[in-house]
């Protein structure tokens, strides 16, 4: 999504982009609760079809 990685603060990944008010944070965990998700679809402004097609291309 555009995003470059920043640092890391513990287990959190912590990315930003120039147009987002906040950073994109991902837990380095093997199930990322579905809150964490949807917050960080939030501050990418996608929609969760978007973010399916998106994994699904990965």
């Amino acid at each position: 999504m555009g995003c470059e990685f920043i640092r890391q603060k513990g287990d959190h990944l912590i990315y930003q982009r120039a147009d987002l008010k906040r950073p994109v944070v991902i837990p380095k965990i093997t199930s990322i609760p579905i809150f964490v998700i949807l917050n960080n679809l939030r501050i990418l402004k996608i929609s969760r079809d978007e973010y399916l097609d998106i994994i699904e291309k990965l």
